[in-house]
């Protein structure tokens, strides 16, 4: 197997769930440590990108959190563009030249869509970007840690979307074989929904509309 690392980004405000979506109970572990875990089963190292500010550093490292590298040092007020090439940056500095990322709150990702993306990243390709009928998800793909620089300086201008950031790299779009790894929680009605969807779930999933 190829040598990957992780990084799951766990910065966000929460706005529209009300709270921590890091800390939400899922299974009875916070989602954030149940990501962590799963994504460790397949990759190494595995880190957190979560500003010494946000709620997930502040409530969950070190207390019933993740046993995992946390880092903070993502650009303030950079965004999610910022947490991605933060966390490519200290996967660089790890010595590793692919990372696996995913956001904190996909409580169904599986690290079988590690290998199923590596098999979508081509020479050539700077990432490798899980796709469903409906959208791109940047936050469940293969990245070179390579192009965190390029990452940053977009980030830098003041761009914070996520499609710019793919446009800016030569990312391969790959369907996985199981949209639910997809699904991640946004508002309090998503984790109901997940709780009691049981198997087969093909609950809505979020990410960059395909144009």
């Amino acid at each position: 197997m190829i040598d990957v690392a992780g990084v799951v980004l766990a910065g966000g405000a929460s706005r529209r769930m009300g709270s921590d979506k890091a800390g939400l109970d899922w299974e009875g572990q916070p989602m954030l440590a149940r990501i962590v875990a799963e994504v460790g089963t397949r990759c190494s190292p595995v880190s957190v990108v979560a500003a010494a500010s946000s709620p997930a550093y502040k409530t969950l490292k070190g207390s019933g959190g993740p046993e995992a590298h946390w880092v903070t040092d993502e650009q303030a007020g950079a965004g999610p563009l910022g947490a991605l090439a933060a966390g490519l940056a200290d996967a660089a500095a790890a010595g590793c030249e692919i990372a696996f990322v995913c956001a904190t709150d996909m409580p169904l990702i599986e690290v079988a869509i590690v290998d199923e993306l590596l098999l979508g990243l081509r020479e050539g390709d700077d990432a490798a970007i899980a796709v469903d009928s409906q959208r791109v998800h940047p936050f469940a793909g293969l990245y070179r840690t390579a192009c965190a620089g390029r990452i940053r300086d977009l980030a830098a201008t003041g761009e914070r979307r996520m499609l710019a950031a793919l446009d800016a790299i030569v990312a391969n779009r790959v369907a996985v074989s199981d949209v639910a790894w997809l699904t991640n929680v946004n508002a309090p009605e998503d984790l109901h929904r997940l709780r009691h969807a049981g198997s087969g779930i093909t609950a809505d999933t979020a990410g960059v509309s395909i144009p």
